[in-house]
């Protein structure tokens, strides 16, 4: 933070000029050499927590363990950016964040929040041909950041994607091209976005281990005028290789979103197939079976004027079942392993639901009330009371502001407008 702060002072202590190069984000928007702008947002919430899961399920859930009647002002995100046009053809990434992540945040031993470096990265424009950008460092994935978090507006401030639920890295150290092409009319916009990266988000790989990378693809087309969107997502990362019966075990996804995107409401699905190949384990009479797993899951969204941007109306609904290959009749429990464990558990449902209005008095000023609900539907045979059934309930008024540039509208995104 130190160094931001000696980057921000030497900024503002050049001349004029400099500062409007430096500053201003129509010069960096048109690409002028040495030019930037600093930006940043936050959301955060005051929440009551109505009901508590009584086995406390859903462990990467925003509530998950917070026990019932409890009641907080908390920020879950604070973001601090800067982007830089070194020339015309050369450009910077960089992000500082601090988020409230689970299971603990990113907190230092006292308990306070701290920030860490979470983008930073160097883009090579129109890379061997026009309209294709090589981008080496840490930067934001293709699974969901460029697409759905952004058209689905309410996804992140609100909830995370429901990939970003299961943990589906946002971002990464590697290297990736992308690519955005629109046809002579500009009515269709088209496009890609790979990448190939550690798997590690912000953590330093480990070296004395095996370490697998992660493979990443993204392909898109907007049609009629950018409205209509169909986005199909593909990843894939190694878990464990060693040789033997079970010794491959992987995980592929494959991720589907149509999306219809307006001025006047939004309305949308994404659905995703995760294969597990042997990364689960059964308990059965003889011992512990080593299988294959199938997680799905469906989200549905919509977003709709009442008072033009100025006031907002949203739902949201999550489908998830964690292993769609689960057999009661030959085994009793399963368990995740590798690196799948924290986020595919695979003996419970999950159903969540989101709704809420948006107030925005300023188009960078908005303030959420909203209803947080996750269902939670026990798998196993023979279940009741609350095993079979539970839920975490959770009342919320979110805050959320941004300045210095509109995030979920970046220069490189996928669609036209939010408002």
């Amino acid at each position: 933070m130190r160094l931001l702060a000696l980057f921000i002072v030497f900024g503002l202590g050049g001349s004029l000029h400099a500062q409007y190069l430096w500053f201003s984000d129509s010069a960096f928007r048109a690409g002028a050499p040495n030019s930037g702008r600093l930006w940043g947002y936050a959301f955060g919430d005051y929440f009551h927590k109505s009901h508590s899961d009584s086995l406390g399920r859903g462990g990467n859930n925003q509530y998950t363990n917070v026990r019932q009647g409890q009641d907080e002002f908390q920020f879950r995100r604070i973001y601090l950016g800067y982007d830089y046009n070194i020339t015309k053809q050369f450009s910077t990434e960089f992000l500082f964040a601090a988020e409230d992540d689970f299971p603990g945040g990113d907190v230092l031993a006292n308990n306070k929040l701290t920030a860490y470096i979470k983008l930073a990265n160097v883009r090579w424009h129109d890379f061997l041909f026009r309209g294709n950008d090589l981008i080496v460092g840490l930067q934001p994935t293709p699974a969901y950041p460029y697409m759905t978090e952004s058209l689905f507006t309410y996804s992140r401030p609100v909830e995370r994607t429901i990939t970003d639920i299961r943990r589906t890295p946002s971002y990464d150290l590697g290297a990736g091209l992308q690519g955005r092409f629109h046809s002579k009319d500009k009515s269709i916009v088209y496009g890609y976005n790979f990448l190939v990266g550690n798997g590690t988000g912000a953590r330093p790989q480990a070296l004395n281990a095996d370490v697998y990378k992660w493979w990443y693809g993204d392909v898109f087309i907007g049609l009629l005028d950018h409205r209509l969107i169909v986005d199909y997502y593909a990843d894939y990362q190694r878990q464990h290789w060693m040789s033997g019966a079970h010794g491959h075990a992987d995980r592929q996804m494959s991720k589907l979103a149509v999306i219809w995107v307006d001025r006047q409401f939004t309305v949308g699905a994404e659905g995703f197939v995760n294969r597990l190949k042997q990364c689960e384990a059964a308990s059965y009479s003889r011992g512990i079976d080593t299988l294959d797993g199938r997680a799905t899951g469906l989200s549905l969204y919509a977003h709709a004027n009442i008072t033009g941007a100025k006031l907002r109306a949203f739902v949201r609904c999550d489908l998830y079942d964690p292993n769609r290959r689960y057999d009661n009749s030959s085994y009793s429990k399963y368990a995740a392993l590798y690196g799948v464990s924290t986020s595919y558990e695979p003996n419970n449902k999950e159903t969540f639901l989101s709704a809420g209005l948006d107030y925005s008095p300023a188009p960078q000023v908005h303030f959420i009330p909203n209803i947080w609900y996750n269902r939670y539907e026990g798998k196993q045979g023979g279940l009741s009371g609350a095993a079979a059934h539970d839920y975490d309930l959770a009342f919320r008024l979110t805050f959320f502001f941004t300045f210095g540039k509109l995030y979920q509208n970046p220069a490189y995104s996928y669609y036209p407008y939010m408002h």
